[in-house]
């Protein structure tokens, strides 16, 4: 059944599940799966997908799950503008629960993960409560494998603790996040006007607001990573490309990890520009060049023994420096176009 507004009932969920989502034939299955196999009662949960107008099979796979879970509420509303935060307020906008918890189709939720979020948001832990995610690849081939491992390393991700967080914790921002509807309420929806970021984003209102954004790493879930560098370079291109643009909102909330990036890029441009007169600058693009390739080769090197998977020697500094360049590289490019 497609809805964009909840039909009337005398049932209402005490969770609202809300994932946005668009072509994700591959992953929504095992979302919803992993839902149904929570701790936390089916009779109290409620799931709402919002979907971009999907072209593949993902429709037809949540459809296929309704008939076959009828003991789990999920609905899809229509997501027309194609974007991320637009469907998360499509499926704010249709939740009834009084806690939600923001899920992606990309991610598989421990099967207490609903039940642990519930529990820290009526402990009073936080006003925005999220935990660790435990990166998968994205698929079978060395790629997959190899931006997973770079994707959980702090090489890769700085210190964004739920990349690799081991102690609960206040933090600047978690993925996903559960909270109650009345925070909603009172600091507004998702910015429709930020297609990336729209999290860090919603989370540095909570912080304004006078909340906490609390991380708790027994809160898991399975997040699958991009299959090949292609679809990665993409991703943190749009990352980067937004980042920027909220940070030019809020630019206290900017943090070392994502400055280094786009410094790192300008120097690649910069250095070689000055080489030109000074060979000053010649050597000194040699030497970050050296350094910043022997460090990749060593995690490369260090992953690789670790997980006895000799294509990571050359995939994790691959991936690594993918991110770096593609972020980088889209954060300078937002801040001339704006």
């Amino acid at each position: 059944m497609i809805a964009d507004q909840p039909e009337p009932s005398a049932w209402k969920p005490r969770v609202s599940v809300i994932v946005p989502c668009y072509n994700e034939e591959a992953t929504i299955q095992l979302l919803l799966e992993a839902i149904y196999h929570q701790t936390f009662p089916h009779q109290e949960i409620e799931v709402i997908i919002a979907d971009g107008q999907s072209n593949d099979q993902t429709r037809q796979r949540v459809s296929d799950f309704q008939r076959s879970h009828p003991d789990l509420a999920v609905r899809l509303v229509e997501n027309p503008q194609r974007t991320i935060p637009a469907a998360l307020n499509r499926a704010l906008r249709a939740a009834q629960g009084g806690i939600i918890v923001r899920l992606d189709a990309h991610s598989a939720p421990r099967s207490d993960y609903i039940a642990r979020c519930v529990a820290a948001i009526e402990a009073g832990l936080g006003d925005n409560v999220g935990g660790v995610w435990e990166i998968h690849p994205g698929g079978s081939n060395w790629q997959a494998r190899a931006i997973a491992a770079a994707a959980a390393h702090p090489l890769g991700v700085g210190d964004a603790r739920y990349r690799y967080g081991e102690t609960a914790q206040i933090v600047d921002t978690v993925p996903f996040g559960a909270y109650r509807r009345s925070l909603v309420d009172k600091i507004g929806l998702y910015d429709e006007s930020l297609l990336t970021n729209e999290d860090y984003e919603f989370n540095v209102r909570v912080r304004r607001a006078g909340g906490k954004v609390w991380l708790d790493p027994s809160i898991r879930s399975v997040y699958f990573a991009r299959p090949n560098f292609r679809q990665l370079a993409r991703q943190y291109w749009r990352y980067g490309f937004w980042k920027a643009r909220m940070l030019r909102r809020y630019p206290e909330t900017i943090r070392w990890r994502q400055a280094l990036p786009p410094a790192f890029v300008l120097s690649l441009i910069a250095l070689p520009l000055f080489s030109i007169w000074s060979p000053l600058a010649a050597w000194l693009f040699m030497i970050e060049s050296m350094i910043y390739a022997l460090f990749l080769l060593l995690v490369g090197f260090h992953m690789g023994v670790k997980k006895r998977d000799w294509a990571l020697i050359p995939g994790v500094p691959l991936a690594i420096a993918t991110m770096h360049l593609a972020w980088g590289s889209a954060f300078l490019w937002s801040l001339l176009v704006s």
